[in-house]
């Protein structure tokens, strides 16, 4: 027990360091992680990981999601803002339809999010951890599937938080506030206490966080109203709608944005807290457990319309997004005779509610004069040219979605000094999403039915499908979704490690089974001009209950292997070789029939990985150079692709789409200069390539030889951190300057688009006297517009972009 108490403490202190991130001795700090599931040092550790500490965390102010993910270039994002973002590593990025719309219908991500020792990974959206009072984020790219499961394809990302320290008070908090050119001011405050209870036995730690951040982008005025010449699919072929028909007789009415017109109305606010305690129960066996809460309130998007104008958009209905989560786990660990036992657990529950304005599907949507036309439009006697009126187009879809996830790992370690190490154990996870989504088409209530008579259906559920919410739903919502998914997973898992030299060579192995069924149900449903009472259309083929009956669930069952070796000629050097494998399951579509190109089934696809990689320190370790170069070999791509026509629920589908490979090289390099100055960077460049395309052409795709998605060729930064000393007080200064060259925001042709390259330059400057702290600093001095990502939902091409240039001053104090 005192041997494990020292280890941590040790972790704990070399983890927290001081205000900068250099050690005080003029080398390169060590941070201990855990990417084998044991406790090393990076440099023992024959894996490339990229590891921010404590310090460099607090050094680079990050808090959200996108804060840590610009850190790391081998680490990309698709998505549209807090709560709604996908993570792409060493440039494997496919398709990012926007499924917040139908969180059901999502791919399974391939990069895996761990919270300590628990997957958070979902379909649909990554879980936005707020960042506050994190030991590290280690990200481990390429295959992880051995020790991390189904959706380490790509890589993983952990956040480890910092744990209860036993008989020592502590506790502190920081205060930040900043002001955003041509936006709205920002603050936020963090605090932590860690409370020893019983001596040696029992301590706790809290964490709490409040974060406001101000908008920035801006909701102008304008009109629209539905237009032929935009979207040619307004007039679908019914008999009386000829080419060329005549529209001059047909009454377009504007929507209008005035009541919405608003400046700087992306806000966000990040609420929440999370409380662990910490047992030591006896000499061999401790418990840890931790429960985290957090809120995240978003209104307006935080992307812009290029063609409105620099941070200009025009949304005709509200967009509002309110998501709440709460997650408790566990960590049990002990001795049984020579071998350390982990059981780790954990539930997640998570609740979205999220309003969209969907005015832009006006421009795409083959059914459009149905909803919102009058009779005359939407069925016009054979031979005559359509007339009557079609009212305004300010549609708008409200979504809730509900997850609720467990996790449970027991795996057994054996010794640090026997020539054969293994980690082995077993897992289960079990994921239930219901999803609900509600289409409203304001207009539709004047919308005349075949009979001319006025109204509109309250469309229901389809009898015999499985149900959320058995209700109608309110009148103007003319089309819905309400779908569960759920996902079930075993798996047993080892890896073993010989030392054939000790302390000069070492071989491993390591292998994953695992079983994975992925299941579909609910129903889709619109009236098409039905009036409540006629039961809407229920023949229209979305109970999925029904269509998928043959296919469900989707399960697959399978092995992945991973091997490698490890070269040690120093204490100051050490070269490895890994080939290893990893997997994304596959899943159904509810689209599918007979009738479409809609598979009802996408398959797994695969991952594999040939990696060379270093780990040197140098010059008594003041200059640290890890990389690794790779090459990845990817089989049957997952796409997805919005079709409307062509998929009866009226949404998107998945297919398995091409193959692909991935040339690539990564490093980052340190320099303890001086006792004070500390020089840093990072890079990663890769060549990635379609190589084929799936027999299918379910999916029109980027032809063979183009790029994957969100991989730029080349990204990097270059940190500098310099402290001195003025008496008693400690000064410090850093810059930071980062690029990354243009990219591809999708493979599917319809929504790729190229996202240009783009520099940020960030500096800061700072003093701090025994327990207190100052700094000024300034995010984005030149004011780019970093294209991170462009989406195309709607027909309506935004780009997420970063904060512009913002200036802020942060306080704190340690206790």
């Amino acid at each position: 027990m005192i041997k494990k108490r020292t280890i941590s403490l040790a972790a704990l202190a070399a983890l927290t360091g001081t205000f900068g991130s250099g050690s005080a001795y003029g080398q390169v700090e060590e941070i201990v992680v855990t990417a084998t599931k044991r406790v090393q040092t990076t440099q023992d550790v024959p894996v490339t990981v990229t590891a921010l500490g404590a310090a460099q965390l607090q050094d680079l102010r990050i808090s959200s999601f996108t804060d840590y993910l610009q850190q790391l270039p081998n680490v990309t994002a698709q998505g549209r803002g807090p709560g709604q973002q996908i993570i792409t590593v060493r440039g494997l990025g496919s398709s990012s339809f926007p499924v917040f719309l139908s969180g059901a219908n999502g791919k399974t991500p391939n990069v895996a999010l761990y919270l300590d020792e628990q997957p958070v990974t979902m379909p649909g959206r990554n879980l936005d951890v707020y960042a506050t009072d994190l030991e590290r984020i280690e990200v481990l790219p390429g295959p992880q599937g051995t020790l991390f499961g189904a959706s380490s394809q790509a890589g993983t990302v952990r956040l480890i938080t910092k744990k209860p320290v036993m008989n020592q008070w502590q506790a502190g908090f920081s205060a930040t506030v900043s002001t955003t050119k041509d936006g709205e001011m920002s603050n936020k405050q963090e605090a932590y206490i860690n409370a020893p209870v019983v001596e040696d036995k029992l301590a706790f730690r809290l964490a709490l966080f409040n974060d406001s951040q101000g908008g920035y982008i801006d909701n102008v005025a304008g009109t629209k109203a539905l237009d032929p010449s935009v979207n040619p699919r307004f007039l679908p072929g019914n008999a009386g709608h000829q080419a060329g028909a005549d529209l001059s007789d047909v009454t377009f009415l504007d929507a209008s944005n005035t009541d919405l017109v608003e400046e700087d109305f992306n806000d966000a606010l990040y609420r929440g807290l999370r409380l662990s305690g910490k047992w030591f129960i006896n000499d061999a066996w401790d418990l840890e457990v931790t429960h985290m809460r957090q809120n995240l309130d978003a209104d307006g998007v935080f992307d812009y319309d290029p063609a409105v104008g620099d941070l200009d958009v025009r949304r005709y209905t509200a967009d509002e997004l309110g998501e709440k989560w709460h997650n408790t786990a566990w960590t049990l660990t002990g001795r049984l005779a020579f071998l350390e036992m982990v059981y780790t657990g954990g539930y997640l529950d998570r609740d979205v509610d999220q309003s969209i304005d969907y005015t832009g599907y006006a421009n795409v949507g083959p059914y459009i004069p149905y909803y919102i036309c009058d009779l005359a439009v939407s069925y016009p006697e054979a031979g005559q040219d359509p007339s009557g009126t079609c009212q305004p187009p300010n549609l708008n879809t409200h979504n809730i979605q509900s997850v609720r996830k467990q996790t449970h790992e027991l795996r057994f370690n054996t010794p640090e000094d026997y020539r054969l190490k293994a980690t082995f154990g077993a897992f289960y996870d079990h994921l239930k999403l219901e999803d609900m989504g509600d289409f409203g088409y304001y207009g539709s209530q004047y919308v005349l039915d075949r009979e001319g008579r006025r109204g509109f259906a309250q469309n229901a559920p389809l009898p015999g499908a499985t149900t959320i919410n058995p209700n109608p739903r309110d009148p103007g919502v003319v089309f819905f979704n309400d779908v569960t998914r759920t996902e079930e997973q075993i798996a047993v898992f080892g890896e073993a490690t010989f030392e054939v030299v000790p302390g000069l060579w070492d071989v491993s192995f390591g292998a994953r089974w695992f079983d994975i069924d992925v299941d579909l149900r609910g129903s889709s449903n619109t009236g098409f001009g039905n009036l409540a009472g006629d039961g809407g259309d229920s023949d229209n083929g979305n109970n999925l209950d029904q269509r998928l009956a043959a296919f469900r669930p989707a399960e697959e069952q399978d092995v992945i292997f991973k091997a490698g070796t490890t070269f040690t000629p120093t204490d100051n050097l050490l070269f490895f070789f890994t080939w290893s494998q990893g997997f994304r399951p596959g899943g159904l579509n509810r689209g599918c029939s007979p009738d479409t190109e809609v598979p009802c089934t996408y398959a797994t696809d695969e991952l594999t990985n040939y990696e060379l990689g270093w780990k040197i320190d140098l010059f008594d370790r003041t200059v640290r150079f890890n990389g690794a170069a790779f090459f990845m070999d990817w089989e049957k791509v997952q796409a997805s692709v919005f079709a409307p026509e062509i998929v009866g629920s009226n949404l998107n589908f998945n297919d398995n789409a091409a193959d692909a490979e991935v040339w690539g090289i990564e490093g980052d390099l340190t320099w303890a200069v001086t006792q004070g100055l500390t020089l840093s960077g990072a890079f990663t460049y890769l060549d990635t390539e379609i190589t084929a395309l799936a027999d299918t052409g379910s999916i029109a795709i980027a032809p063979v030889g183009s790029e994957l998605s969100t991989a730029p060729n080349f990204q990097g930064n270059l940190r500098a951190r310099y402290t001195w000393f003025v008496g008693d007080y400690q000064l410090h200064t850093q810059t930071q300057v980062s690029y990354a060259s243009s990219a591809y925001s999708d493979i599917v042709l319809a929504e790729r688009r190229k996202m240009d390259d783009y520099a940020t330059w960030n500096l800061s400057a700072g003093v701090r006297k025994d327990r207190w702290r100052a700094e000024l600093f300034a995010q984005n001095l030149t004011d780019t517009r970093a294209e991170l990502f462009i989406s195309t939902q709607d027909d309506s091409p935004r780009t997420f972009t970063n904060r512009p240039r913002t200036w802020g001053l942060r306080v704190g104090y340690d206790f």
